[in-house]
């Protein structure tokens, strides 16, 4: 006999036991489950459930279909619940090609961001599978599984919309993989930290102006920073290395950034910085955090005061990148599994060698170049480009008796 199919679906009101109840019934006639999905939004439920069985007049105990269908219909009347059945032919679902993960970040998402994004989706030829919430607030992000895509030109497509609409779009392969990455690295400042160490020496030192104005043009890469570096630390001569102290004391983390640490400290993932900054406050940040590896420059102190130049290896942009690598070698984690997020053009040569480059409130030229972009500023949604959502955060943190900060 062919294979029939019922789909069942319930919608209502959302209370304890209706999935329950749907299923004790199901359990008197001779049907197999096939897939099930649910979705509560507001308290509202949405129930289905595709069951299949053998074609013929008797498809239950004592009963026909017609039998079965009473049944459901009863249960969906004494649950006050809309139901709808439709029938079919059983047959083997082919999965598509090209399936990807999608995900969306806005501050506020609006209905027109959606609009125009499942219109390029629709466009491309490709299909959405499944939609998904991750977070509500402080950002609202969404996420789809869509399948039929051509990866590269959906990721462009995507892009300029993302740009038109004001959100942040990312496009990554469908698959365990993504929660399987196990090392992040990060840039320190205007990433993990708000700002930029050296400007923070630069108060102490009276040269504030002159340093920020050289920090711009490396940035944007408008400068070689090694000779950025330079210039830079030069301006710090004569200061006594007691504002360490003080300027530790001035660092502000980015909000989310203690939220992304722990969240995937938890998750057993390996998590390092690097920074064109400098170990005497990045050392600080490693033993505050937990952080498991760490690589930045070391300003020189000869008889308590900053000479104005570094010593050992300088961290610059192909230094971060033999750092990550370094890291990863360390750790036995593929670079297949790295993600790297930063905001400057000093990180390009990281980004592009992680499995993930993600650019955080970046500069142009970091934005274009990474797999994705960040443009809210809060560190924790990078989460979510992991698959990870606001609601398990929050759970964790409640066992822990922990505060989202």
């Amino acid at each position: 006999m062919n294979q029939r199919t019922l789909l069942i679906t319930l919608t209502g009101p959302d209370r304890p036991g209706v999935t329950s109840r749907l299923f004790t019934v199901l359990a008197g006639f001779p049907v197999t489950v096939a897939d099930v999905e649910q979705v509560v939004i507001r308290k509202r439920l949405t129930l289905g459930v595709l069951v299949s069985y053998a074609g013929g007049p008797s498809t239950g105990t004592g009963g026909t279909i017609g039998g079965l269908w009473t049944a459901i219909e009863q249960v969906a009347a004494d649950l006050d619940m809309d139901l709808e059945l439709t029938t079919g032919t059983a047959s083997k679902e082919k999965r598509r090609r090209g399936r990807l993960h999608i995900t969306v970040l806005g501050s506020p998402l609006l209905p027109s961001a959606m609009a125009g994004i499942a219109g390029r989706i629709a466009a491309s030829g490709a299909n959405i599978d499944r939609i998904d919430r991750l977070s509500s607030y402080p950002v609202t992000c969404i996420e789809m599984a869509v399948s039929g895509a051509d990866p590269a030109s959906l990721r462009a497509e995507l892009a300029a919309e993302a740009h038109l609409q004001q959100v942040d779009v990312a496009v990554q392969r469908w698959g365990i993989h993504r929660r399987g990455k196990r090392l992040i690295v990060m840039d320190v400042d205007s990433t993990l930290i708000q700002g930029e160490v050296i400007e923070l020496l630069a108060r102490h030192a009276g040269n504030l102006e002159e340093v920020a104005r050289v920090t711009e043009e490396a940035m944007r890469g408008e400068l070689d920073f090694t000779e950025s570096l330079t210039r830079r630390v030069a301006l710090l001569e004569g200061l006594p290395q007691e504002v360490f102290e003080k300027v530790t004391k001035e660092v502000v983390l980015t909000p989310g950034a203690r939220t992304l640490v722990r969240t995937l400290k938890r998750l057993d993932y390996r998590f390092a910085i690097v920074s064109g900054g400098f170990t005497q406050i990045t050392d600080a940040l490693v033993t505050d955090l937990g952080i498991d590896y760490s690589a930045a420059n070391t300003l020189e102190v000869i008889d308590g005061r900053l000479t104005g130049r570094v010593t050992g290896e300088i961290i610059d942009r192909p230094g971060k990148a033999r750092a990550l690598e370094r890291f990863a070698l360390q750790s036995g984690i593929p670079l297949s599994q790295t993600v790297a997020i930063g905001d400057g053009a000093n990180d390009l040569d990281m980004l592009a060698t992680a499995g993930l480059g993600i650019a955080f409130n970046a500069k142009p030229v970091v934005r274009k170049a990474a797999d994705t972009a960040v443009t809210v500023p809060y560190l924790d949604s990078i989460l979510y480009l992991l698959g990870i959502s606001r609601e398990e955060v929050e759970a964790a943190d409640a066992e822990d008796g922990l505060t989202d900060t």
